[in-house]
């Protein structure tokens, strides 16, 4: 007879305790990613160093997707997940 199935805890987290998120990185040579506000490409550039805006989409505290923007896009499309954090100003 075979084992049970193990019990997994669930991926999610009380209703308002996990919130959309997101943060200020570096472009890395070979990100694939689309910026979500104007499905172009978030290249990488050696000489200009771009930075992406990466948001963790929470929905009724449940993680959903992860979305890319170009830093500027982001911005333009008035920061729709709140405030990026960015690691060189964090405390």
């Amino acid at each position: 007879m075979p084992a049970p199935p193990l019990a997994l805890p669930a991926m999610t987290s009380p209703p308002g305790t996990a919130a959309s998120r997101a943060v200020t990185r570096l472009v890395e040579p070979g990100n694939d990613a689309i910026c979500s506000y104007c499905s172009r490409q978030v290249k990488f550039a050696a000489r200009v160093h771009p930075r992406q805006v990466i948001v963790n989409v929470y929905e009724d505290g449940t993680w959903k997707r992860i979305e890319h923007f170009h830093e500027e896009c982001y911005s333009e499309a008035g920061e729709p997940f709140g405030p990026a954090v960015d690691p060189r100003h964090a405390p």
